[in-house]
């Protein structure tokens, strides 16, 4: 068991390594030899977790996607908790995608990265369709709940309104990126707001009956 524990350990060490010099240097300069250097070990130790400078990336790649999402489970069940709607759920996950603080703008320079080195990359390629398709997948997935619930009319299509508020949201972290001061943080989230409200537009029905 302490193996396991150790080797985990390691695993996350080298990639939050790779993270850091994406952010502060970009993709491009991430070498086997630099990433030894900032996660504070020996060359020898990094080959020996990751063969291939790819593997790594990939690694790396795959840790921040499973952080978002392990960050929005833990909103979802807290939200459910609190007795909170669905859009309001949804809006907190969607919010994650953006980069209003230092930990969501440091993953955003990694997925804006490996955007690009996945256009040349099938296995980078895998993991961002696979990624984009789980996030469309829970989208409307709170989309038909809210259906159920009665937040949303039965007359909206569940896949095709999760496209258009992902793209969206896509959008907005980007103009984010591009340009924070012109993008403050509550006017981003006013307009992702606005844009979920024009899905959910009904109210809970245990809500009424609370």
């Amino acid at each position: 068991m302490p193996r396991v524990a150790d080797h985990d350990a390691r695993h996350g060490q080298i990639t939050d390594a790779v993270q850091r010099l994406i952010v502060r240097d970009g993709l491009a300069t991430v070498t086997v030899a630099r990433t030894a250097t900032e996660a504070g070990m020996s060359v020898g130790l990094v080959q020996h977790y990751f063969t291939a400078k790819d593997e790594m990336l990939l690694a790396t790649f795959t840790r921040v996607n499973e952080r978002f999402t392990a960050r929005v489970d833990a909103l979802v069940n807290r939200g459910e908790a609190e007795g909170r709607t669905i859009a309001e759920m949804l809006r907190q996950a969607l919010a994650e995608l953006i980069p209003l603080d230092d930990m969501r703008r440091a993953e955003f320079l990694v997925r804006l990265a490996f955007a690009d080195q996945a256009a040349h990359n099938s296995r980078l390629a895998d993991v961002q369709r696979a990624t984009l398709t789980n996030i469309r997948s829970r989208v409307t997935q709170a989309i038909r709940n809210g259906t159920v619930c009665g937040e949303v009319t039965a007359a909206v299509d569940a896949t095709e309104h999760a496209l258009r508020i992902v793209a969206f949201t896509e959008g907005l972290a980007l103009h984010t990126h591009i340009d924070p001061v012109g993008t403050p943080k509550a006017a981003t989230l006013a307009s992702l707001d606005d844009h979920l409200g024009r899905v959910f537009t009904g109210t809970c029905r245990r809500a009424q009956r609370h």
